[in-house]
């Protein structure tokens, strides 16, 4: 108790007051409004550079999962998770994540202003939604954020994805997204999905494999790369071709996205 009659004392002190010994609370949250500001600021930018050049050792979505995991019975808690550097990571499996999820990955700043128009057409005209996310807005949202839909977490994510894409390289934002990206429940990460699926290292991934990697992603806990549905299947397929026309490559240097018509 005298600890506790402590730190209330200490805190009383930090409220500014007038002549006359009035509070002035005001002045007081903004004080606190500006202080929790800038450490929310410092420690972000701090972040977004230590992970620019070491690796990620956790996120918040493997953290959600495990606490999943501990309480439902029918599963086992797992955090299957191995950095690589991008040169261990299948050149394969790089442009075929690019092929599935965000075509304009080495265009954009972050943002793909014309997937999110088109989203939001469909979006109005059908109940099941589609998402525009590019691969940097994924990235951000892996290692930063929480896993829920809100317009809040929206907001941290847009100031998170604009962050990564000031300070990171395209090459750093491939690096981290490979390598935490969730693949299955408690596989994290191209290595480990590599080693769980497939037997083998995430750098000898076949263009097959890493293709039907890419298209278990929309839903990692429902489709299984050893054992794909249909449609994931068909993704697949999609995500090959899409490959092909990219010239089976994925050139950062010199950005070779194939040219579409406007139509």
């Amino acid at each position: 108790m005298k600890f506790l009659a402590r730190l209330l004392r200490r805190w009383y002190r930090t409220i500014p007051q007038d002549e006359t010994g009035r509070l002035l609370w005001g002045k007081y949250f903004r004080r606190l409004v500006l202080r929790l500001a800038a450490w929310f600021f410092g420690l972000s930018i701090g972040f977004t550079l230590l992970y620019a050049i070491v690796p990620i050792p956790i996120t918040p979505l493997m953290l959600v999962r495990c606490w999943e995991q501990a309480w439902e019975p029918n599963r086992s808690v797992r955090l299957d998770n191995y950095w690589v550097p991008l040169s261990e990571l299948s050149p394969h499996l790089q442009l075929a994540v690019v092929c599935g999820e965000d075509q304009y990955f080495l265009e954009h700043g972050g943002f793909d202003l014309q997937a999110i128009e088109k989203a939001y057409s469909y979006n109005q005209k059908h109940t099941r939604k589609r998402g525009a996310s590019t691969i940097s807005q994924q990235t951000a949202k892996n290692v930063f954020l929480w896993p829920s839909r809100s317009w809040l977490r929206k907001g941290f994510e847009i100031y998170f994805t604009f962050l990564i894409e000031t300070i990171w390289s395209k090459e750093r934002i491939m690096t981290a997204y490979l390598n935490v990206i969730e693949f299955g429940d408690g596989i994290y990460g191209a290595e480990a999905a590599a080693q769980y699926f497939f037997h083998k290292n995430a750098k000898n991934l076949t263009r097959e494999e890493a293709a039907v990697l890419a298209a278990v992603l929309p839903n990692p806990l429902e489709y299984s790369a050893t054992n794909p549905p249909r449609n994931v299947r068909e993704r697949q397929q999609f995500i090959l071709s899409q490959m092909r026309m990219w010239g089976g490559r994925l050139d950062y240097d010199h950005p070779n996205t194939p040219k579409k018509s406007e139509d």
